[in-house]
Parts: structure tokens; sequence; C-alpha cells
């Protein structure tokens, strides 16, 4: 078992602020085997099969009293009878104990929402991050080609029918029952074209006539497909520039094995790392941005800016992905900043020695890993 040490400190830092951690994440992203990461002999993991739990909602109290340990794990809470009842119970009556309660029912997170208030914080775990790979023994070219679910990772060979498997699966648990659809045919055939086109702007009316599927139908998969987060919707950034691109997003599948998957590519060409460079980078961003949501820019004339991350006041990091940074055009970030003039700029690069403070076409302008990003917002948050 590989510990992910930094998702560990992320539901203890969680729980210093709410005591439940409503932990999410897509089929095998490894939500079961973060939790043992607690330590064994800190958990009480209940079985929520209806017919073994009713005795705790029918006395949740009850329940609560008897446990022996400080952590209590509630897996697949949405089968939990009165789940919402038994949580509010354990939070507000015994503040000692923290509670994991984990969920691929998009239904019972909504009512978790409205439900337990600020008694629960959201924690997401996606595939295995940029930083994480040391700790998995892979390199970066292997993490582009398997994806990041610990099991395609860890691998010998990409085996193709994990994909197939992983996504027939993906229909019957979590799309479904969830949201009443009954074509998988259909379902599948749009998440499989938002994969071969994932980092491209999306336009529901081209996916609508080139899968032949109704717009209605396109709209309503597309809403469970990012309510599952098995594809992020990142929206264009504008407000002061006329030829700004306002309501055109562009849709990236959640890994990067898919994606290779999905466009046939196998094996890897180098001219594919950059795209799924760039797929890296927003997950890392995602995992890392608190907030406030990472967005994109783009002039009417094509040149654009790969990530913005809003700060404070008009403050806007315009982040650029660059497999290989002496390959930077600054055109679309020169022009970005004619507009947003306040703020960093960064280009986010694998390649630790090409990494330091540059000044390109006027522009004063950081090289560096994720890391080093993350790192530039530690600091700037203390300052």
């Amino acid at each position: 078992m590989v510990e992910r040490r930094s998702w560990i400190e992320r539901i203890e830092e969680v729980w210093e602020e709410a005591p439940i951690v409503w932990l999410s994440g897509v089929k095998g992203v490894g939500k079961t085997t973060l939790i043992q990461g607690l330590g064994a002999q800190r958990l009480l993991h209940v079985d929520c099969d209806p017919a073994r739990s009713a005795h705790i909602a029918a006395d949740p109290e009850l329940f609560f009293r008897a446990c022996d340990r400080p952590v209590v794990v509630f897996d697949d809470v949405h089968r939990l009878p009165d789940a919402m009842k038994v949580l509010k119970t354990g939070a507000d009556l015994f503040r000692e104990l923290r509670i994991i309660a984990t969920s691929s029912t998009v239904a019972a997170d909504g009512k978790a929402g409205d439900t337990l208030g600020d008694r629960k914080r959201r924690v997401h775990l996606g595939p295995v991050l940029w930083n994480e790979l040391p700790a998995f023994s892979v390199s970066l070219e292997k993490r582009f080609y398997h994806g990041g679910l610990p099991e395609a990772l860890t691998m010998k060979d990409r085996q193709g029918g994990f994909y197939r498997e992983w996504m027939d699966a993906f229909f019957d648990r979590d799309i479904r029952e969830p949201f009443g659809f009954r074509d998988s045919d259909k379902f599948t055939m749009l998440f499989e074209y938002l994969l071969k086109q994932s980092g491209e702007p999306f336009e529901t009316t081209r996916a609508s006539e080139t899968l032949r599927i109704s717009r209605p139908t396109v709209a309503e998969h597309l809403r469970a497909l990012e309510a599952t987060r098995a594809i992020t919707i990142v929206r264009p950034f504008h407000g002061r520039g006329q030829k700004e691109i306002i309501k055109m997003p562009r849709v990236y599948g959640f890994d990067t094995g898919f994606v290779a998957f999905a466009r046939g590519w196998d094996p890897l060409r180098t001219d594919d790392y950059g795209p799924l460079w760039e797929h890296v980078v927003l997950e890392y961003l995602e995992a890392h941005v608190r907030g406030s949501q990472v967005q994109y820019w783009r002039w009417a004339d094509d040149r654009k800016v790969d990530f913005i991350v809003p700060g404070a006041r008009d403050e806007v990091d315009a982040i650029e992905c660059e497999w290989d940074p002496d390959a930077f055009d600054p055109a679309g970030l020169k022009l970005f900043r004619t507009w947003y003039p306040e703020g960093e700029n960064y280009v986010i690069s694998p390649l630790p020695g090409l990494a330091g403070e540059k000044h390109i076409s006027g522009l004063d302008v950081h090289v560096c890993d994720p890391a080093g990003w993350l790192g530039r917002q530690g600091t700037a948050r203390k300052g």
C-alpha cells in the first residue's frame, strides 16, 4: 500500500475546521486505501448495508457512545438508513469524534450539503498527482500513459481492457441510478468524445451534430460527468477585453490514461507529452486552489493563456504549461497583461534545470515546476 501523505494531511487539516470529512472521488481512485493510511488502530469501519446498520439509525446516540475509536468511517454512507440524522448526531453530541463519510451517489452529496452545513467539509481525491509519483516509483511518462488511478499506474504494461471495463462499471454504479440514464451507449459515446477532445473548446451544438445525440441529452450527460468529476469544465475568464471568449468552456477528461486510451496514443510520442502535461498541471491546480476556480483566457484570434487563477482584488495569476519552456510563445500572455496587469506570470514545466526568474517580451515570468508555483502561493499568503 502506497501512503498518499499529502491527502492524509489534508484530511487532518480539515478536521481542525469541521468534524465530518465528506470524501469523494471516482471509482478506483483509492479512497479506501487513503483512509487506511490514517492508521487502522484509529478507525472504526461501519458496514452501511441497510440490513446491518438499521440499529444505528434507530439509536445513533447509543451507537456513538459505544464507539471505542476516535475516527468513524461510513463507507458508501448513502446506504445507511437515515444517514444525515446519524452524521448530525455524531457531529453535534460527540465533539471529540472525527467522521469520514464516502459516497459515490451525487444525490447524497447534495443532500449532505443541505443538511450538514458547516459540520462537514468536502475533500475530493483525484488521480495520483505529479508530486506523488516518487512514492509510487513511476516516471511522469508512465503517469501520462497509464493514468493516475493506482491500479492502472502500477501495472507493468498498460491494459486496454482496464479502461473499457472501468467506463462500463462507472456508468452502472455512478450514473444509471443517480441520474436515471438508461442508454449507456449514448452516455459512453459522449464521454469518449470528450476524452478525445480533452482540453479543447467545447460546443454543445457541434457535439450534438457529430454524435447525433439531441442537445438536451448532451447537456444532461455533460452535467452528470461534471457532477461526478469525470470531467473538469474550465470556464473562460473575462471582463475587460471586447474580443474575449466569454461562453465557450474547455472540457478536460479527469485522467491522462483515459485521454491517451481514447485517442489511441499507443505508444506515446514526444509530441503527446505537452497536452498530457497540461492535464497533469490542471489536476495539481485543482487539488491546491481553494476558494476560487481555475479558468482560462482566450482572445478571438486564438491567442490564449492556459489557466487563470483569480487572487486578491484585481490580481490574477496567469499560468502557461510547457513541456519544454524554451518553446514558450508569450503572445497570449502579453496580450492578457495589457488588459489585466496585476498578478504573477508562470510557465510551469517538469524540467527543473530550466527553472528561474525570466524576463520575456517585457514580462517577468516565473519558470518552475508545480511545487514551485505552490511554494510561491504560500509565500504570498504569508506576506
